[in-house]
């Protein structure tokens, strides 16, 4: 790594914006150090400075959603190499941050960093969500960050919210039409659309904004469908 103060300067600025505990910047940091030098491919932006912005920052502006900062049970759905449920883990030491992850080596990379940092309130779980069962009604808060469209991400997402639990889509410029199939298939899941919250996680973000769902009445049984069918046939897709 070329120029850790830099990246570690970035760090300490977000830590004190979001009031974060002691000695988060250097445990984020870690973390970063540990993606620039994974061998395997789990993503495609691995320097550490430009890290801070597009991995740390990104995931912790999530943080001005009130419920996000009291919750006790998070899962990140589809974790990737970590973002945002590592660095939410780190800012959140209270919560138990579970990262559900299809993909092997990226659960492994997750692991790793995790033991690294010294992030014992993070774990990660090699399973797609739809298949994870030990995590039903069970989450304050379910975030989600590049993975599919809204719909998508709402059937996903709301058998694993708890009565009153909150969904957080992590989503760049807005589209009506995904927004429309959205709100189309939370109401089959039990879920109510809260207003969109514009975010600027960083200077030169561009549009970032973050998706909110609060689950408002049970989930109907029938979900989750079997594994494929959220994306295969989506309920938000006019019939």
């Amino acid at each position: 790594m070329k120029h850790p103060a830099k990246a570690l300067d970035k760090l300490r600025a977000l830590e004190r914006a979001y009031e974060l505990p002691a000695g988060s910047a250097d445990k984020l940091l870690t973390i970063l150090v540990a993606l620039e030098s994974e061998e395997s491919s789990v993503t495609t932006v691995r320097d550490p400075i430009a890290g801070a912005d597009v991995h740390v920052a990104d995931s912790l502006v999530a943080l001005q959603v009130p419920e996000l900062k009291a919750a006790k049970r998070i899962a990140d759905l589809g974790a990737g190499g970590g973002f945002p449920g590592l660095a939410l883990a780190v800012a959140l030491p209270g919560a138990h941050v579970t990262l559900v992850e299809s993909v092997g080596r990226k659960c492994d990379f997750m692991t790793r960093a995790a033991e690294l940092a010294g992030v014992g309130n993070a774990e990660a779980v090699h399973a797609r969500a739809e298949q994870w069962t030990e995590g039903l009604g069970s989450n304050d808060v379910v975030v989600v960050r590049a993975l599919a469209p809204l719909d998508v991400i709402a059937e996903y997402a709301a058998p694993l919210l708890e009565l009153g639990g909150l969904l957080i889509a992590y989503k760049a410029r807005r589209d009506r039409e995904e927004e429309t199939a959205g709100a189309r298939a939370a109401g089959e899941l039990g879920l109510s659309v809260r207003p969109v919250m514009p975010v600027a996680p960083y200077p030169g973000a561009g549009q970032r904004h973050l998706h909110l769902f609060t689950k408002t009445a049970p989930t109907p049984n029938r979900f989750p469908r079997r594994a494929g069918m959220a994306r295969k046939r989506p309920l938000g897709t006019a019939r």
